[in-house]
């Protein structure tokens, strides 16, 4: 606690302090808009007496909690969440409660405002900037319309939730977003924020760069300023990307998972840099070598790889650079008299005979020509230059076969590169999955990389230099202009030329990872997305030579019914058919599900055989294959322990194969991404920024199918937005505890479940409600006390009050529907205006009448009347529209359903053929053609034409279950390769 005085009299005395945070504070206070706060500022300074009580009574440990315990009062009652969200979306309501605001404020504000000074000032790490610009606002008490300039309005909303604290501790817990949301419908139309990124934004409190982390975002991901600066926010506020996606489209400009999830990196990979920067300036600092030009060079670095050119000779245990041993003998003077006034250097004035670098001429002129070379390649002009002449220009990527010994490498590794042995690509026309081959081969010591520039290019770089950038103010003596083109040409060769390598290296290896990631990800949701096929009797078949096959019969609510042992592929084909036949007949199961593992084309051949033949009559069975990737892994884990105790973990396995077709996202969640076997160079890329797309691509799955409360699975519910698994326990064990959940509401009273977290999760859980209607009815048939549940907030107090849930939750049948709870009320007013009741939710009926609505006056329209945007609205509309127990992922493709099989034999080039796709990489598709080897449809033939307009995406691409038409282009027998043309997606 001692240190925060400490630090907050730093902020305040920057002008004096030599601390880091002076020179940020320096750079950021030189625009005009800051001369104006400052003067403005002036009047209004107090002792500083006065300057130094907020950081000690408004400290975080002592402010926090208070802030939480009037949270839980106001997020109790449902009515305040419905009207918040009614004004964020909103902009004629919003300018009404303006102008509420203003006159509360204007009679109110003189006492008021310095309790809001003060809680600002704690509250701000930006210091004095986002101070006077608050209190200036206060003592004005003007320019709360709407109408007003976007540099003012925020510290305006600011000082709303300074003067009335309810509001204000409302918004902070329950919908952290939404007051900026408000600022920006008003006051910005198109949602172009001029001055809200930068208060927006984490990092500038911690370091403020050169550059502005919303402008660099912007270039990097291609997308407007104003969503750029919308999205940090978001994520400043802990929203999750499924939350983000439905519910706050209008903030995004309506960007898909994908675009989102490609900002969040970058904008993480752009903190990263700016912490790294400022970590740097404090071990240079430590060491007292930082200096002004040192600081601007760090400040403007935006990549990893500029850090680390700038900072390598300050590093700890370094030797020094040649120019660092140059300038230490005295040679730095010489260096900036050769270019700001050459005519008076007389470079034998620093001779020194017995000193060592200054003995001779040569040695003077070699040093001055070190640190020539240093500030050339260290000027942020000089290296936006050449890398701007760089994109104009053949730059090359050239691979070739190390010299290595035999020894070392295996001949089978080698052969696989063999593409790669002497490859050469223009940077701007090489694949990713090139790179990663190349990044590959080199780590296993069998290629060799480099990168080729041009001749050109150094050329023109020197005659710019020369005549530009570097040209002498003045007349120069030849000698001079001699050391001068041997600098330029030390520079570019020692330490331009290296730099460019790495940053060429460093960009093509990011994009393609993000780009494998991003691959992997979009087969991963295509096969989690993959359409479940219920209400049916499931045979699971784990294939097996020596072990056998192990078989697992699932009902239609995946309760396992049997398990059991055949050994089909062991001479007893015959007499393990009867077994088969007597299970199938038994159970009345008609569907079997082959793993693709080890024997399952043999298991494939055995099977349909005996369908063929008629072998199971009367029952008409059908068989599919499916991906068995990742069911050994988990069929040995805890999870699998804990659901099926007692059981061999091979007939785990027959049952989670079974149970992929049967509910392939509630299975698959189980087994950790990267094992379920679809993407390409997965252990080549990082696997921090792999794991961390890949479970959010689970979460968006899990979350926009929605989960069924009272009978998912704890493991399913972990991944749902704003849970983790610790809440997931929570809420099975608050379940157990007290029966099913009547209503949302309920979910606030589970223990380490708070306002921020059931707003992420509320509108992605689903309560059924003929489920809690027999569970009603049942209770109060039976028992009348055991139709009471606890009402009480067990985080308020410890008494607990027993309450009958038909007087104290009443079940809502709006809890059935993807429409968020926030707009509940919005939700009852549409019903209202198109005469429809809750009773009549997913109905024929509520869908005539919400159609007839629309054709008459628009979605435009009522949502302007309903004080809502136009996607909040169509999220209401949705959620009436869909039938209960609505499921988006039946308009996928499901398994294919087969009968007989085709050998690779029987194929012949030109022949046409439907199959399912296996697997997607950046070089080609795989596609599964009934035969026992997927065939490669090869990038190159999947066009824009032959992809039906529903399947077209930016990456062109086509994901594991898709069906597809293709033709037999090529058959090589001996290696198993079949290449096929793409016809038409089916």
């Amino acid at each position: 606690m001692s240190s925060l005085p400490r630090r907050a009299k730093l902020k305040v005395q920057t002008a004096v302090s030599n601390d880091e945070c002076s020179f940020f504070s320096e750079l950021s206070s030189e625009s005009e808009e800051d001369d104006k706060e400052d003067s403005a500022w002036e009047p209004q300074k107090k002792v500083p007496r006065n300057r130094k009580q907020p950081v000690c009574k408004e400290s975080k440990p002592k402010r926090v909690p208070r802030a939480k315990k009037n949270t839980k009062k106001i997020s109790d009652g449902f009515e305040g969440v419905v009207v918040k969200e009614e004004l964020n979306s909103s902009v004629a309501v919003a300018d009404v409660d303006l102008e509420d605001r203003k006159n509360e404020m204007n009679t109110a504000q003189s006492p008021k405002t310095p309790k809001t000074k003060r809680k600002n000032s704690a509250q701000s790490p930006l210091g004095q900037r986002t101070k006077k610009l608050k209190v200036e606002e206060a003592d004005k008490g003007t320019n709360l319309e709407g109408e007003n300039s976007s540099t003012v309005t925020p510290s305006t909303s600011t000082m709303w939730e300074g003067t009335c604290k309810k509001e204000k501790n409302e918004d902070d817990f329950t919908f952290g977003q939404s007051p900026l949301k408000k600022i920006k419908t008003v006051t910005c139309p198109q949602g172009q924020p001029v001055k809200l990124p930068a208060s927006a934004n984490s990092i500038k409190e911690e370091v403020e760069m050169n550059w502005d982390i919303v402008q660099v975002l912007s270039e990097r991901t291609n997308i407007e300023l104003w969503v750029c600066a919308n999205i940090i926010r978001l994520f400043n506020d802990d929203n999750t990307i499924p939350f983000i996606i439905r519910y706050r489209k209008e903030l995004i400009n309506n960007l898909d998972a994908d675009s989102l999830r490609e900002v969040q990196q970058t904008l993480e990979e752009l903190r990263a840099v700016a912490k790294k920067v400022h970590s740097t300036i404090q071990k240079i600092k430590k060491d007292g070598k930082m200096s002004e030009c040192l600081l601007n060079a760090l400040l403007n670095c935006k990549t990893f790889e500029e850090v680390e050119h700038v900072s390598a000779p300050y590093k700890t245990g370094s030797k020094g650079t040649k120019a660092q041993r140059a300038k230490q003998l005295g040679l730095e003077g010489a260096a900036r008299t050769l270019l700001e006034n050459p005519g008076a250097l007389n470079l034998l004035s620093y001779m020194k005979p017995n000193m060592k670098g200054l003995s001779t001429l040569q040695d003077i002129e070699t040093g001055v020509q070190h640190i020539l070379a240093d500030m050339i390649a260290k000027d942020k002009d000089t290296l936006d230059f050449i890398r701007k002449l760089c994109q104009n220009r053949h730059v090359c990527i050239q691979s070739c076969l190390a010299k290595v010994s035999s020894k070392k490498v295996n001949e089978k590794d080698v052969d696989k590169f063999q593409l790669y042995q002497n490859f050469s690509c223009y940077i701007r026309n090489i694949h990713h999955h090139q790179i990663l081959a190349i990044n590959r081969g080199e780590n296993l010591k069998i290629l060799t990389v480099k990168v080729n520039i041009p001749d050109g290019v150094k050329n023109e770089f020197c005659r710019w230099c020369i005549q530009n950038r570097w040209r002498p103010r003045g007349f120069a003596r030849p000698e001079l202009m001699k050391i001068l083109h041997n600098s330029l040409d030390d520079s570019f060769k020692r330490l331009i030329y290296p730099l460019l390598c790495r940053e060429f290296r460093a960009k093509l290896t990011s994009d393609a990872e993000k780009e494998s990631v991003m691959m992997f990800g979009r087969n991963l949701r295509q096969l989690l997305l993959t359409s479940p096929v219920p209400g049916r009797t499931l045979m699971g078949v784990d294939p097996g030579y020596k072990h056998g096959c192990k078989l697992a019969i699932i009902s239609p609510t995946s309760q396992i019914l049997h398990t059991d042992v055949v050994y089909l592929h062991s001479g007893q084909g015959f007499r393990e058919a009867e077994k088969i036949k007597r299970l199938l007949l038994n159970f009345n199961c008609s569907t079997v599900v082959i793993g693709n593992g080890t024997a399952c084309r043999e298991t494939e051949a055995y099977f349909a055989d005996l369908i063929m033949k008629n072998y199971f009559a009367p029952l008409d069975v059908v068989y599919c294959i499916v991906s068995e990737a990742g069911a050994s892994i988990y069929s040995v884990s805890p999870e699998a322990n804990k659901e099926m105790p007692g059981l061999d973990p091979n007939l785990r396995s027959a049952v989670s194969i079974a149970r992929r077709v049967q509910d392939p996202l509630a299975e698959l969640v189980k087994i950790e991404p990267k094992h379920i076997g679809v993407g390409m160079y997965q252990h080549d890329v990082s696997q921090i920024l792999l794991k961390a797309t890949l479970d959010s691509i689970v979460e968006e799955c899990v979350s926009f199918v929605g989960v069924d409360i009272n009978i998912c699975s704890e493991v399913l519910l972990r991944h749902i937005a704003g849970l983790n698994a610790n809440r997931a326990k929570n809420i099975i064990e608050w379940r157990e505890k007290n029966g099913p959940f009547i209503s949302r509401e309920q979910l606030k009273k589970v223990k380490g479940l708070g306002p921020k977290s059931f707003q992420q999760c509320a509108g992605f859980i689903r309560i059924n409600q003929d489920y809690i209607r027999a569970f009603c009815s049942y209770s109060s048939q039976h028992n009348e006390s055991s139709t009471t549940v606890d009402v009480t907030n067990e985080k308020q107090g410890k008494k607990k009050s027993k309450t009958p849930v038909n007087v104290a939750l009443k079940p809502n049948p709006l809890d059935q529907t993807c429409i968020h709870p926030e707009s509940y009320d919005i939700a009852m007013r549409f019903l209202s205006l198109i005469g429809g009741t809750l009773c009549e939710i997913g109905k024929t009926e509520m869908q005539q009448k919400i159609n007839s609505v629309l054709e008459k006056e628009g979605i435009n329209k009522i949502a302007e009347g309903l004080h809502t945007t136009v996607h909040t609205l169509q999220v209401i509309i949705d959620g009436l529209s869909q039938p209960e127990s609505f499921d988006f992922r039946t308009d996928f493709d499901k398994p294919d359903f087969k009968r007989s099989i085709v050998c690779l034999e029987d194929l012949q080039v030109g022949t046409i053929l439907t199959g399912k796709v296996q697997n997607a990489t950046l070089f080609g598709i795989f596609v599964d053609i009934g035969v026992g080897k997927a065939g490669l449809i090869p990038i190159r033939n999947v066009t824009e034409a032959k992809l039906s307009k529903t399947k077209k995406r930016r990456s062109l691409g086509l994901g594991p279950g898709e069906k597809v038409e293709v033709r037999v282009l090529h058959i090589d027998t001996p290696r198993s390769r079949i290449t096929l043309d793409l016809i038409r997606v089916l």
